[in-house]
Formats: structure tokens, C-alpha cells, sequence
């Protein structure tokens, strides 16, 4: 068997999240469309994928790895060319090197970082309706005001650490433990748009991450933002566990899965 370290990019919009659903064809995701492709490469020979991180429904990624183990000899340089002649134009393989058997994409992991793009505005541009989630600074529909990035800033310094996110994740029976380690947490402006709108990241970087949790600590400071929570109710949920969530999840076309470390 021969082995390949691949770094992959997509666009998840279209997509049900990373995870083949089998033989649901009406619900395409990233992980079953590689492995059409894969079926001619390999010319239907047996293969394996393998990944560092299955991403939701809608989440994008910038620099997802995965493991690409194979039967036919193909050398790494035509493994991406091959691949991205066959991919649709919103998954493209940006790197592949082959690497050793014992690699594992998800264990083998030192830390992922994620960004949460959010815009400001009161109207912003179509173009980045799909990829910026859309948190209006001064929001006329809400009774709460303005979004305080000056206190969200203050709060994501609860999140740094080692700390139990049970109250910030999707409930999982077969999650043995729901402590992750956060390295960094901060919210930053994004000054390279070229859309003309205020746009902002949350950029997260941890050792580890539950499902949905990114987007439930996202969700939870945009309502601590309009006022609809404290920042001690966010204290109090990183301390205890609380079956009803303190906020909604935000959503996911603003959650941008950036790079892996190994």
C-alpha cells in the first residue's frame, strides 16, 4: 500500500459537511465526492481516506489534511494533478506528499485553528454572503442594540485554557471527555477585504475541538455582544454543565477551518 499526506481546501457551501452518508446521493459532502474521483483514479482498486477534522454542514476549509492510502503506486505530483482535474472547482487538493503508514491525520495533530468571519454592517455584499455570517452592528430588528466587540474581546479570555466544554458542544454519548485546551482565543479585523464592509474573525486555536464548539462559543459571543447574556452566565457554563445551551449556535458559513499543526 502506499501512503499520502494530502492538504486539501474547500469551499462547503453545497455540501452536507466532510463525512460520506453512505448511499444518500441527494446530500453530496466533501468526503464522498473525493472518493468518486478516487474510484477512477485508482481505477477502482482498493483505497482509504482518513481525516484530521470533520467539519459540519456549510463549515469551509483552507487547510484540512487527510490521509490517503492507496494500492496503486502514483506519484504524489500527479496525485494532486490528477485529482483537481477531476474535483469540482470548489474542493482543490493544494498539497500531497507521501508519508508514512504510522501517520495519523487526526491523533497525530498538535493544534487546529479555526476563524469565525463575521460583518458588521447593516448591509453587506452578496458576494460574501456564503462564507461571512452576517452580525450587524447596529441591529434594528433586535430590542439589545449594538454588537460590544469591545466586551466579546474581554469574555473569549474565559475560553483560553484547559476547561470542560460540555455546555458548548453537540451532545456526543460516545465522547469519553468533553475537556479541550484552548491555546489562543481573539477577536481580530480582517483589513485585506476588498468588499468594502467591516469584517471581524474570532480566531480560535486549540490542541482539540468538540463537535459544533467553535460555533457554540461564536454564538454565545455574539449574544453576550447584544446583551441577551452576561459574561458570568458564560463562567458559570464553562464550570458546570447545562443541558439548555446559553445561546444559539452561530452559524456555520463563517466557520473557516485554517491550518493544522503536526
Amino acid at each position: 500500500m502506499y501512503h499520502h499526506r494530502l492538504i486539501i481546501s474547500y469551499k462547503g457551501t453545497k455540501y452536507f459537511g466532510w463525512q460520506d452518508l453512505g448511499r444518500d446521493e441527494q446530500k453530496p459532502t466533501i468526503e464522498s465526492t473525493i472518493h468518486q474521483i478516487l474510484k477512477k483514479i485508482c481505477k477502482y482498486q482498493k483505497f482509504t481516506i482518513s481525516v484530521a477534522s470533520r467539519t459540519d454542514a456549510g463549515v469551509h476549509a483552507q487547510g484540512q489534511v487527510i490521509k490517503l492510502t492507496i494500492s496503486r503506486e502514483i506519484k504524489s505530483e500527479k496525485l494532486l494533478l490528477g485529482m483537481n482535474s477531476l474535483l469540482p472547482d470548489d474542493i482543490r487538493v493544494l498539497q500531497c506528499q507521501s508519508c508514512d503508514s504510522e501517520f495519523n491525520s487526526n491523533k497525530d495533530s498538535i493544534s487546529k485553528e479555526y476563524h469565525y468571519y463575521f460583518c458588521t454592517d447593516t448591509i453587506y455584499n452578496p458576494a460574501i454572503n456564503d462564507i461571512v455570517a452576517h452580525i450587524p452592528s447596529n441591529n434594528k430588528a433586535s430590542t439589545t442594540g449594538s454588537l460590544d466587540i469591545k466586551l466579546m474581546r474581554e469574555a473569549i479570555k474565559l475560553f483560553i485554557g484547559e476547561h470542560d466544554f460540555y455546555s458548548f458542544a453537540k451532545r456526543d454519548t460516545n465522547m469519553s471527555s468533553t475537556i479541550r485546551t484552548i491555546l489562543s482565543c481573539e477577536i481580530l479585523q480582517d483589513k485585506s477585504s476588498i468588499f468594502d464592509n467591516k469584517i471581524y474573525y474570532l480566531k480560535i486555536v486549540g490542541k482539540g475541538f468538540l463537535s459544533h464548539m467553535v460555533r457554540y462559543i461564536a454564538g454565545a459571543l455574539f449574544a453576550l455582544g447584544r446583551d441577551q447574556i452576561k459574561m458570568s452566565d458564560i463562567s458559570e457554563a464553562l464550570l458546570n454543565h447545562k443541558e439548555e445551551k446559553i445561546s444559539s449556535k452561530a452559524k456555520s458559513k463563517g466557520l473557516h477551518l485554517i491550518k493544522i499543526t503536526y
